[in-house]
């Protein structure tokens, strides 16, 4: 049998069998191992992971160039439209508290027509040079923000006729009126809304 003798302060001599050492240390390098495999979880699962459904903020390091161009872009078009969704939410809020007090068909579509007008005066300009891209993000955040789709604000404020009409005319650029905004589905905006403090 080998021996090893290890002194130390030159009174305390331990021995040690080459075979227990070894013994120790593969047991040291294999025992978190052998615990992992006692637990609940059968040895035989493979955990999947769906990266489509993952926030590339998070793995934004191991996105390919496509995928983190794509988010750029959308993060771009959500910074850009906010303001315009944000604004026309407000807007929306305080025609319907001042249509309530309003009687009559005639002077509640007047005040309509003149909202509708001073809108136009400050953002139109602005809103005609928005890309389709940009235009589709923006429907997405009205109704986030409004709880309504264009289709139903537009039905409400213009009527079903010009809803129809501005349906078939946006679905020419591959736009719709009736876009909803779905936190699951969308998640992306959702999370570039709140990384960028956009609320």
């Amino acid at each position: 049998m080998n021996l090893i003798a290890f002194n130390f302060d030159k009174r305390i001599a331990f021995k040690f069998d080459k075979r227990i050492a070894l013994g120790l240390v593969a047991f040291l390098l294999f025992w978190r191992p052998m615990i992992a495999q006692t637990d609940a979880v059968p040895i035989d699962t493979i955990e999947v992971t769906d990266f489509d459904r993952i926030d590339p903020v998070y793995i934004s390091s191991s996105m390919d160039a496509a995928k983190r161009r794509e988010y750029l872009i959308l993060k771009r078009r959500v910074i850009k439209t906010m303001p315009y969704a944000k604004m026309a939410a407000m807007k929306m809020k305080a025609m319907e508290d001042k249509l309530q007090t309003i009687k009559g068909r005639r002077e509640r579509s007047k005040y309509v027509k003149q909202c509708e007008e001073s809108i136009k005066k400050m953002y139109m300009d602005q809103l005609k040079n928005l890309t389709i891209g940009e235009g589709q993000v923006l429907m997405k955040l009205l109704h986030r923000e409004t709880g309504k789709t264009s289709w139903e604000i537009m039905r409400n404020y213009r009527g079903t006729g010009e809803a129809i009409f501005w349906q078939a005319f946006g679905s020419i650029y591959g736009h719709s009126l009736l876009t909803e905004y779905d936190p699951v589905l969308d998640h992306q905006i959702e999370n570039i809304i709140k990384l960028e403090r956009l609320e």
